[in-house]
């Protein structure tokens, strides 16, 4: 059986269908599943051994000027329909994935959340399978059940959680110096940072340990907090490039601790 998954972003919310991702394979273990997901987060798909391809698509941009980019949105699409799917579900549940999912005619059938399952109610108007998830759940239950009500297999709510990610192959990286930890201190909300001298300060308790603290950044604004921070610490190291979402994973996977504030990484 062959799935293409409508799950665009954000980075949290796409690691959110891991559990669900692993719930199926099990279930069904000849499943195949091509996965539509921003351009930004196309890398993280690929670390779930049940996705077999990754449509990389660039809605953010194209709904900023869709005349400008009507020949890749046209493109993009072509090349979907192009392939033959069984089902496509709909995780996102919103208005932009619901066009996404009427843009894709090569599909036999089309589910996702029913009326009162998502919070833009009309997007249920697009699928011909719609399923009834309660909504006070946390977003990995609901996803789990999702895939479980439209692939027809039987699963319980409190099994083990499997994010389906196999690590082992991930070696260390070569220019960070252990032992080390991370400071994610970028986030996309201001209300959400953590002030700068906090850091410096938490930086310092850490001094008489010998552990280079990495100070990673995903934008301009982050890259220049990060050598502000370097500054006033006494051990610490920022990429002189944007670590790519694969190098990101490995650094953290190799950290001695993280240090986060609420963001899509953490």
């Amino acid at each position: 059986m062959r799935i293409l998954l409508i799950k665009m972003s954000s980075m949290g919310d796409v690691f959110h269908v891991f559990p669900a991702l692993s719930d199926a394979l099990k279930a069904k273990p000849n499943l195949e599943i091509d996965w539509i997901v921003e351009k930004d987060f196309a890398e993280i798909p690929q670390w779930h051994p049940a996705v077999k391809k990754v449509w990389a698509i660039e809605l953010r941009k194209w709904c900023k000027n869709p005349f400008k980019f009507r020949q890749q949105i046209k493109q993009f699409f072509l090349a979907i329909n192009q392939q033959d799917y069984d089902l496509v579900i709909d995780a996102q549940g919103l208005l932009k994935s619901a066009w996404v999912s009427f843009k894709i005619k090569s599909a036999l059938k089309k589910v996702g959340f029913d009326w009162t399952s998502v919070r833009e109610p009309l997007a249920s108007l697009f699928y011909q399978a719609k399923i009834k998830v309660a909504k006070q759940q946390h977003a990995i239950t609901r996803l789990r059940e999702l895939f479980a009500k439209s692939l027809g297999y039987e699963w319980q709510e409190n099994s083990i959680i499997n994010y389906g990610l196999s690590t082992e192959s991930w070696q260390p990286l070569a220019e960070i110096n252990k032992p080390y930890c991370v400071f994610l201190h970028g986030t996309t909300w201001e209300t959400k940072l953590w002030p700068e001298e906090y850091w410096v300060e938490l930086a310092s308790k850490l001094e008489y340990k010998n552990i280079t603290i990495v100070l990673p950044w995903g934008n301009e604004a982050e890259k220049q907090r990060s050598e502000r921070l370097n500054a006033k610490i006494h051990q610490g190291w920022v990429p002189q490039t944007r670590l790519s979402l694969n190098k990101m994973a490995i650094c953290l996977k190799h950290a001695d601790f993280v240090v986060s504030v609420d963001t899509g990484l953490s």
